[in-house]
């Protein structure tokens, strides 16, 4: 589960386009995660943008078109850069907006086949 719909958390840490089909682009991979995270107004627009609750930035637009592409390939073309940070606003998610992080896994994925493949992790 740790890995699922890691690519959501990617745009928070600033993952903006897929740079060719190998990997997505590093361009914003030095974004500070825990300054988004306590950013509840920033944190809150992210989350209402993938729930289509809101306005979206144009990375907000980028990640929602990614988005089954990296649930697909388990976030096969992530940077370490953006698998660290996604995992980071994941554990976030989990622990203090469980019920926001439970809206997202019921949106993206609603059958649970990528939140099973990723729970012994």
């Amino acid at each position: 589960m740790k890995a699922s719909l890691a690519i959501v958390f990617c745009v928070l840490a600033g993952l903006a386009a897929a740079a060719s089909n190998k990997q997505y682009t590093s361009k914003f991979d030095n974004v500070n995660v825990d300054e988004v995270l306590g950013n509840d107004r920033v944190l809150n627009n992210y989350l209402k943008c993938l729930m289509e609750k809101g306005p979206c930035t144009p990375e907000g637009r980028e990640l929602k078109r990614l988005l089954p592409d990296a649930l697909q390939s388990d976030c096969s073309k992530c940077t370490d850069v953006q698998r660290r940070n996604s995992q980071k606003v994941i554990n976030f998610l989990r622990a203090h907006k469980a019920g926001e992080w439970k809206l997202l896994l019921d949106k993206y994925d609603p059958q649970g086949l990528y939140r099973a493949k990723h729970e012994k992790h």
